[in-house]
């Protein structure tokens, strides 16, 4: 009887298509945006600590992203503003500690996805489409574990945000960045 189940088990398993779960590498994610300063050039900024997980069924066309990026890592590259950014002014890092981005809907593409999620920053929760222009998985050459990155980027209104302080001197519309690299769990 024994043998009769394994022998079914080896079908059916591999029709059964899983879903491969990640772990987004911290040291190797990058949340950046880019903004207009009062009309005379781009200013960068990005986050340096993120965390979170993944999942990717591309047989199935199903996914999801759960994204947590710490508010108070924030870096522009200049330690005034850096602090303004995380004031109440911006970002209010003392009272929301954390921007989220969880998805509802993950649909794939010949060359990467559409993400479709809830962006939440300073308390408040705004749907907010990311577009991936790639999916590049395979083994990581130095510790042989299975990795994917992706890109995706996207555009927000800060103002749908909350953050208002300096408009429209600093530009509202925020294009968002993501470069991320996850580890199969």
């Amino acid at each position: 009887m024994q043998r009769v189940l394994f022998l079914i088990g080896t079908l059916v398993l591999p029709l059964t298509t899983w879903a491969d779960a990640y772990s987004i590498d911290p040291a190797h994610t990058y949340p950046n945006f880019t903004i207009n300063h009062l009309g005379f050039s781009t200013l960068h900024g990005r986050f340096g600590k993120t965390s979170g997980s993944l999942t990717m069924d591309r047989a199935k066309g199903t996914g999801s992203v759960d994204i947590v990026i710490e508010t108070a890592s924030i870096n522009t590259g200049f330690a005034k503003r850096d602090d303004h950014l995380r004031s109440p002014d911006f970002f209010n890092a003392a009272e929301f500690p954390e921007i989220t981005f969880k998805s509802s809907k993950v649909t794939f593409n010949d060359k990467g996805a559409t993400v479709v999620g809830d962006l939440t920053m300073k308390g408040v929760t705004k749907s907010v489409t990311l577009d991936v222009d790639s999916i590049n998985c395979g083994v990581h050459p130095f510790n042989k574990k299975q990795v994917c990155g992706f890109n995706a980027t996207g555009h927000i209104k800060r103002s749908d945000f909350g953050i208002k302080y300096a408009l429209p001197a600093v530009g509202d519309d925020l294009n968002l960045s993501i470069e991320v690299e996850a580890v199969k769990n």
